[in-house]
């Protein structure tokens, strides 16, 4: 049946695009930065959480954290010599890559190491993280889970049954292996048996200092770090009887996306959704 002409959905707001001031925003903000602090470094986060960030914040209230679009970044730090703000920061522009940001302090180098390096976090590994280690699910009851679910977890793959009101795994099964890009399906089930593969962690990979306007880095630092925890490799078996009873276990079949991939909003955080830094409109960042 053709649309009428005559009905016309008609919007009565318009929004005005912020990329410009956004990211002249973010460009006088780390220039503010340069001159309030002593140290600038380049961080790297992996796995990015907005409630761990905010933690983050909350130990590091007396710094200010950057985040936005790295070649925006780049461009308020200078990217050649001749363009740079104050000497050796166009070095420091060879560092924004991927989910990046910068943190300003008058925190000494050995201290901001040994902080970051502690601050390991686990968390629920999502779909498209890959495996660090293999999970395999050993046969028997799992009386934590609610018998309501077990035709869901047939549908996530797994060989269950109801047996006498207990969903039973019918024999082993391994969630993933090692090195495995995980799918949907894999990074719920680990979820249901509340394994926490993935960790947020943050990373230092270079440092500007004011005063002597030197630039380090931490390359081989972080590969030396890198290498000792990838001879952590093991199998994980998991028990279903082992399992703590949950009262979330039917909220999570419904959906394993708990809202953490949007970075935190706030006063020392300057932040941005959208880490692509490769479109046209970059900088689109937001000061709150």
């Amino acid at each position: 049946m053709p649309k009428s002409k005559r009905n016309k959905a008609v919007s009565l707001t318009k929004t005005k695009k912020k990329g410009l001031d956004n990211k002249k925003l973010i460009v006088t903000k780390i220039h503010e930065c340069i001159e309030k602090y002593k140290y600038l470094y380049v961080i790297s986060v992996e796995n990015m959480r907005s409630t761990k960030m905010k933690d983050v914040r909350q130990e590091w209230g007396h710094s200010r954290f950057l985040f936005g679009k790295n070649k925006v970044m780049a461009l308020a730090l200078g990217k050649t010599k001749e363009s740079e703000h104050q000497t050796n920061l166009h070095r420091v522009t060879d560092k924004l890559r991927g989910q990046t940001g910068i943190l300003f302090t008058d925190t000494p180098e050995n201290d901001v190491l040994k902080w970051f390096e502690s601050y390991v976090k686990d968390d629920y590994a999502r779909s498209g993280n890959r495996a660090p280690h293999t999970v395999v699910l050993q046969a028997g009851p799992v009386p934590s889970f609610s018998h309501s679910i077990e035709p869901q977890l047939r549908q996530l793959g797994l060989p269950t049954s109801l047996e006498r009101g207990v969903i039973t795994l019918l024999k082993e099964f391994t969630v993933c292996r090692k090195d495995d890009v995980l799918n949907p399906e894999q990074a719920r089930i680990l979820k249901l048996f509340d394994h926490k593969m993935s960790k947020f962690r943050i990373t230092i990979t270079a440092m500007w200092t004011k005063k002597s306007q030197a630039f380090k880095s931490f390359e081989e630092y972080n590969k030396k770090l890198n290498e000792a925890s990838s001879k952590e490799s093991k199998t994980v078996n998991i028990r279903g009887e082992d399992l703590k009873p949950s009262e979330t276990t039917e909220v999570e079949m419904q959906s394993d996306n708990d809202g953490d991939d949007e970075i935190v909003k706030n006063d020392n955080v300057l932040t941005s959704n959208d880490d692509d830094d490769d479109d046209d409109d970059d900088g689109a960042v937001e000061d709150v």
